[in-house]
């Protein structure tokens, strides 16, 4: 495989970081060349974070351009339709439904968009978008935290990933607390199974 682009999206506090390390660290155990970085972003509570990973035997820099997406992994909606620039026709957006408005909007008493007018503004770069609703399937996992795990699984049911979902879960396991390590896969196998019932992605 020469080239394989990941972009996730998210605020801070949401575990896109987390997200974007178990992705490298998969293609790690599965003998794969990869980069991970972080754009830009603030750690803290509430700014925009955005990572790349990039796996491929091509692969030498850890920047994704423009336009060259092959998944756009939204943690959350405004930062799904910032960060569309990355996407093409040939990309497949994946975005949590959950809304997480900047405070920005409030000060410049700006509104919200709506799910709709957000998924239509995609539209004009990818047909390929599938809504997940993270919030609900981590609380039926036992924790709203783990809505990074479940986007991290609804990737992996895609199976478009050029990594195993057994090493993705894995590294799961290794970066989370050991006594919270049984919610994350409860959380990864509700993720996984709600894109693969769903495959083909509208």
């Amino acid at each position: 495989m020469k080239e394989f682009n990941i972009v996730l999206a998210g605020v801070g506090g949401q575990g896109t970081l987390l997200a974007a390390e178990a992705l490298g660290i998969a293609a790690v155990k599965d003998g794969l060349n990869v980069r991970v970085s972080e754009i830009h972003g603030m750690a803290q509570r509430g700014g925009s974070v955005v990572s790349t990973v990039r796996i491929g035997e091509n692969v030498l820099a850890s920047t994704v351009l423009e336009g060259q997406a092959d998944i756009l992994l939204g943690f959350e909606r405004l930062e799904t339709l910032r960060n569309v620039k990355y996407a093409s026709e040939k990309t497949i957006v994946l975005m949590n439904t959950e809304r997480i408005p900047p405070a920005e909007l409030a000060f410049k008493k700006l509104k919200y968009p709506t799910v709709e007018e957000i998924v239509q503004k995609i539209r004009s770069f990818t047909k390929k978008i599938a809504l997940v609703d993270a919030s609900q399937l981590a609380k039926k996992a036992g924790s709203n935290l783990t809505q990074n795990v479940v986007l991290l699984g609804a990737l992996a049911g895609t199976k478009l990933l050029p990594v195993k979902t057994e090493s993705l879960l894995l590294a799961v396991r290794e970066l989370v607390p050991e006594k919270h390590v049984d919610t994350n896969i409860t959380a990864f196998k509700l993720g996984y199974k709600i894109t693969e019932e769903a495959r083909h992605v509208n």
